[in-house]
């Protein structure tokens, strides 16, 4: 009889041990060097937002520089659409994707655009682009106006 309670003594106390170790385990904090350390200043788009509301915007909307480039003389389907995956990448506020094959627009065109110090209107594909000269940021994209 002694070595059943021995043995229920034993499995009561380790039990108990365990539900002890249990809520402290689960409320401390990870060891140096583990866990998340991304911190909101240090994560690379965390002034997305800033970056964005200081852009310019095109001032101008696509169907009214559609007719300014016909009405200059550009020839609706001359220039040839980007591939999807590059097109993608075309977005307010992030840079110009590398390798992306910039078309030189008309002078005659390009001076009836509105100007902004310190951008430059770059065509790409079906689309405009205007694009913060020092960094290379797209400042606004209006997607189709050369179709």
């Amino acid at each position: 009889m002694a070595t059943v309670s021995r043995r229920v003594f034993m499995k009561r106390v380790g039990a108990a041990g365990i539900l002890y170790l249990l809520p402290s385990a689960a409320t401390a904090a990870p060891p140096e060097g583990k866990g998340n350390k991304t911190k909101k200043k240090d994560h690379p788009h965390s002034d997305d937002s800033e970056k964005i509301s200081t852009l310019v915007t095109a001032g101008i909307s696509v169907a009214a520089a559609r007719d300014l480039f016909r009405g200059t003389g550009g020839i609706p389907g001359s220039y040839k659409p980007l591939p999807p995956g590059i097109r993608k990448n075309l977005a307010r506020g992030k840079p110009i994707p590398p390798g992306i094959a910039k078309t030189r627009l008309p002078v005659t065109y390009m001076g009836k655009l509105p100007h902004y110090p310190g951008y430059e209107w770059l065509g790409a594909g079906l689309d405009l682009l205007l694009v913060q000269t020092a960094s290379g940021i797209i400042a606004d994209v209006l997607i189709d106006v050369f179709r």
